[in-house]
């Protein structure tokens, strides 16, 4: 299994909003700390390590565009 990096989420903008949501009212630290647990929460969800890196590395590739 590799990574998925097509669109694949079955209601996007709802995703967005939530998350929009889920950081209203948080400092900035608050909001960092935030994004950092769920970070870890979905990569314990993914669990493999080899999709884990995949992800590291695509997401490293488009900051640095």
């Amino acid at each position: 299994m590799s990574l998925i990096t097509t669109p694949n989420l079955s209601a996007p903008d709802d995703f967005y909003e939530a998350l929009i949501n889920a950081h209203q009212d948080l400092s900035i630290e608050e909001s960092q700390a935030f994004n950092a647990r769920l970070v870890l929460l979905l990569a314990n969800h993914i669990g493999a390590l080899p999709i884990l890196q995949e992800a590291l590395q695509a997401a490293r590739k488009v900051e640095s565009k």
